[in-house]
């Protein structure tokens, strides 16, 4: 059964209508039904664009969040072939919020790294909700490493609400653990490529998405801390989480015109979740592009780069 969103009402009306007249035409071959509910699917489908085509800032973050957007494993899994998972930080533990690990992207060997959310409660519990602690950070640095060494392209893909806030991320580094993945990330003489999936909360996305060039799917957000944790800080309101959202400029349509990021990836009509396979596939063409425009630089000249991107956003021309 298809779910919607609180804003897609008009987009839920006009389906119920269809299924219900695809009840009724199952029952007998009927030309005017068939007819009438062609009419109302290209209805369906104007609707969808017009409200995808405006969404507010606080739209689009449920969007990014919404049940149903592909995950790491489902992109790991489409574009990713032998992909073979690293375990562990080889300092604490292991933290399945972040899964990297070794295998090919169009037949060239890659090192993939990001956060998992889960699928159901059992996964999402298992991988935290895609929120690491710090020996997540830790294994993403080990493989960080291990693909400089072996000159392995990083390929980062993003969906966090943020770094684990609780006391035991605290007490074993969790601010320390961020900024060496930071570090690793600006060091690194090898290409690296970061894909805001859904949502790139804070120093959570910004650990492993310091790269040469960062994309953001067309309906992500990416954050310095989510809308409603803004909202408490700055007005003690969660409620007014909506106009956090509008007044932070969270969206990648935004954080372009800022110089944040360097590309959008078109979402399929009504976002990400409506059609996971096209979403992918878009996000596939646009690692590689990227990929191909920095594979002549070479690993000083990727560094220079990289530190004088991230030096240059805020910055006036």
């Amino acid at each position: 059964m298809r779910s919607y969103l609180s804003f897609e009402q008009p987009v839920a009306d006009i389906d119920a209508k269809i299924d219900e007249l695809r009840e009724q035409a199952a029952k007998g071959d009927s030309p005017a039904l068939q007819e009438e509910i062609a009419k109302l699917e290209a209805r369906s489908a104007k609707a969808l664009g017009d409200l995808y085509a405006a969404l507010t800032p606080w739209q689009k973050t449920q969007v990014a969040r919404v049940n149903g957007r592909p995950h790491f494993t489902d992109y790991a899994k489409a574009l990713i072939e032998e992909f073979t998972p690293l375990a562990g930080d080889r300092k604490f533990g292991e933290d399945e919020a972040i899964v990297g690990g070794l295998g090919r992207f169009r037949g060239r060997p890659v090192c993939v790294i990001g956060q998992e959310k889960g699928e159901d409660v059992e996964t999402r519990l298992r991988h935290n909700f895609g929120m690491a602690r710090p020996e997540g950070y830790r294994k993403a640095v080990r493989l960080m490493e291990l693909a400089d060494r072996f000159g392995l392209p990083v390929l980062a893909l993003v969906d966090t609400a943020g770094a684990f806030p609780g006391v035991d991320a605290e007490e074993r580094g969790q601010a320390e653990a961020i900024a060496r993945a930071i570090d690793m990330c600006l060091q690194l003489s090898v290409p690296n490529v970061a894909v805001i999936l859904g949502e790139g909360g804070s120093g959570g996305a910004v650990a492993i998405a310091t790269a040469n060039k960062v994309l953001m799917l067309e309906h992500s957000v990416y954050t310095v801390a989510s809308p409603e944790a803004s909202a408490s800080i700055l007005w003690r309101d969660s409620g007014k989480a909506q106009d956090a959202a509008t007044s932070m400029k969270i969206t990648a349509q935004d954080l372009l015109k800022f110089g944040i990021i360097d590309a959008i990836i078109p979402e399929p009509l009504g976002g990400a979740h409506r059609d996971p396979a096209a979403a992918i596939a878009a996000t596939g063409e646009a690692i590689a592009g990227a990929l191909e425009q920095l594979g002549n630089m070479s690993p000083e000249q990727l560094r220079e780069a990289r530190a004088a991107k991230f030096l240059a956003i805020g910055r006036k021309s």
